[in-house]
């Protein structure tokens, strides 16, 4: 069992992401649940809750999915040796124990906090130096896209580091800073270039078509308007997001129009990508018009609906599907989702709308939100139920990997 969980990248880095994400929304419904129906039984946390809601999603648990799917593609894009054991599985050891001692230290205290992030930034730096011996030792061609997303996960390297110096200094901004270069420095761009390099491929593929286009443009903006956002919401300046927002959206709408959207449903599991994607230009302009709003009526309107359409929405739903397709075609399994697959894609998408419904509606939102939450581990469950055993058994098909 152990030679097959050990034996690709995404085996070890899937199985924690999975697990870090039940774990994240069981906490998540704890602390909801304290909050809005038993608040005798309510926890003092050592940290602030949005401050561990945050370490938990943005640098426990996508930082796996992330890894899991960029070592496993990073040689085949760029025709390179596979990335030994050697490197994946301590990265994998250090993220894991990082995951765990923040999860412990939730009750016994403030030096495991400390000690998780310094774990798990060991771990991503050692994943980082898995992702450049690739980008260093493959000869010479086109590595627009891998060199991009190095930059991003190493701006999310930066980004806890800037929370594990927070931990120790408790300077707000550091805080600020590290959740703002966490998701618009790192996690975004890092979805819009995975999606850039791949989506056109599984398209193409999927649906038979001969070329779908992929101008890059759109990425440079999309790349270059996340940073700007970023920026201008560390400044304070959030008046003034809509210049990054619009031309984002636009970018956005316009990959989803080249990439066919509609025709995508011909093939649910496509169509999911095509879906989570959409769902980026929505939030985008759900960012817009909070921020115009703001500027004219110097008042919010939205709230967090906007961030959550994004994180839910886009990045949930991509997660979900990326990772199912990672799953089936490295178990050697094949590429088709039944009926209870699809309810669960489908159920994702009403925990977005959801958790955006308990922003626009603020004196029903304690209900909606332990809904959201409680739908998120609905569909989620039953995902990690199917699919978590197929990390640590030998391919179905008998290949190696």
């Amino acid at each position: 069992m152990l030679k097959s969980f050990t034996a690709a990248p995404h085996r070890v880095m899937f199985f924690g992401g999975a697990v870090q994400t039940l774990l994240a929304m069981l906490w998540w419904l704890f602390e909801l649940s304290t909050r809005y129906l038993l608040p005798q039984y309510s926890v003092s946390w050592p940290l602030l809750p949005a401050a561990i809601h945050s370490w938990l999603l943005l640098f426990g648990m996508l930082p796996f999915f992330f890894f899991g799917f960029l070592m496993t593609t990073f040689p085949r894009w760029m025709a390179g040796h596979e990335i030994p054991v050697q490197r994946y599985v301590p990265a994998f050891v250090f993220m894991l124990g990082g995951v765990l001692l923040f999860h412990a230290g939730l009750y016994f205290g403030t030096v495991l906090l400390t000690l998780a992030s310094a774990s798990m930034l060991t771990g991503w730096a050692g994943g980082l130096y898995a992702l450049w011996r690739v980008l260093r030792d493959t000869r010479p061609g086109d590595k627009r896209h891998p060199l991009l997303l190095f930059i991003a996960f190493s701006l999310g390297w930066l980004a806890l580091a800037a929370f594990l110096l927070w931990q120790l200094t408790d300077a707000h901004v550091l805080l600020q800073s590290a959740l703002r270069l966490a998701l618009w420095g790192f996690v975004l761009p890092v979805f819009a270039t995975v999606a850039h390099r791949m989506f056109p491929f599984f398209t193409s593929s999927a649906l038979q078509i001969k070329e779908v286009p992929r101008p890059f443009w759109t990425l440079w903006v999309m790349l270059a308007a996340s940073l700007l956002h970023g920026v201008l919401e560390l400044l304070g300046r959030n008046a003034w997001l809509w210049l990054a927002d619009l031309p984002l959206a636009l970018a956005a709408f316009t990959l989803s129009w080249l990439w066919g959207l509609r025709r995508s449903f011909a093939n649910p599991l496509l169509a999911v990508l095509h879906v989570g994607f959409a769902w980026l230009g929505i939030a985008m302009l759900l960012y817009a018009a909070q921020s115009l709003w703001l500027g004219w009526h110097g008042a919010y309107i939205l709230g967090l609906a906007p961030l959550h359409a994004l994180t839910i929405g886009c990045y949930a739903t991509l997660v979900i599907g990326m990772g199912t397709r990672v799953t089936l075609g490295h178990s050697g399994l094949p590429f088709t989702v039944d009926t209870p697959v699809k309810l669960m894609f489908a159920g994702i998408q009403l925990v977005a709308l959801l958790r955006i419904a308990a922003d626009l509606l603020p004196q029903h939102s304690g209900p909606l939100y332990l809904l959201a939450v409680v739908g998120w581990l609905a569909c989620f469950g039953p995902w990690v139920w199917r699919y978590l055993p197929a990390y640590w058994r030998p391919r179905a098909d008998g290949q190696p990997g």
